[in-house]
């Protein structure tokens, strides 16, 4: 008997299959949108979410994990914490048209606010949270974004306090508007 493989699995295979690599046009306004956006590494705000958050979690997202992140509807409560706390309504007031997808992460990569539910719950041991821990910008190729389902490029960049990374900002850019 065959073994079918699930949808998401499929999808995921598929988009990192078909990852294409900037244009030199895109890359000057995938770094224009890096410049703008980036201050949000040191905004007070930001900051103070962020080390709100790994002083104190909140109960209901204690030991979420990547299978129970993966049931959860976007009406969920613990997705409905994270896409309206105050720095989720933030973070909407800072995006652009370009921007499909946007989340600040602790460093233990926790999610701590999101325009909208992301296909992860923890992106710890990936490039995107990873990089950034380490203080420095990180940049992906052009993707189908599972979380949006649309071309996209994600770009992150370190939250910043006292010269320390103690989270991470990942923007993801609809590639179609960067024409």
């Amino acid at each position: 008997m065959r073994k079918l493989l699930p949808i998401g699995f499929l999808i995921l295979v598929a988009a990192s299959l078909s990852a294409t690599p900037l244009t030199a046009d895109q890359k000057a306004k995938v770094d224009m949108q890096i410049k703008q956006f980036s201050s949000l590494g040191t905004d007070p705000v930001v900051v103070q979410a962020v080390k709100d958050y790994i002083a104190s979690p909140p109960p209901e997202l204690k030991g979420m994990t990547q299978d129970n992140w993966a049931k959860l509807s976007v009406l969920s409560p613990e997705i409905k914490l994270l896409t309206k706390n105050n720095l989720a309504l933030y973070l909407k007031s800072k995006k652009s048209d370009l921007v499909d997808e946007m989340f600040v992460s602790a460093g233990n990569g926790d999610k701590v606010a999101l325009l909208a539910k992301s296909s992860s719950w923890n992106h710890k041991g990936k490039p995107k949270h990873d990089i950034p821990m380490t203080g420095k910008i990180w940049i992906d190729e052009i993707q189908l974004d599972e979380s949006s389902g649309k071309q996209s490029v994600q770009f992150s960049f370190p939250v910043m306090d006292g010269g320390m990374p103690i989270g991470s900002i990942v923007v993801g850019l609809d590639v179609s508007l960067l024409k």
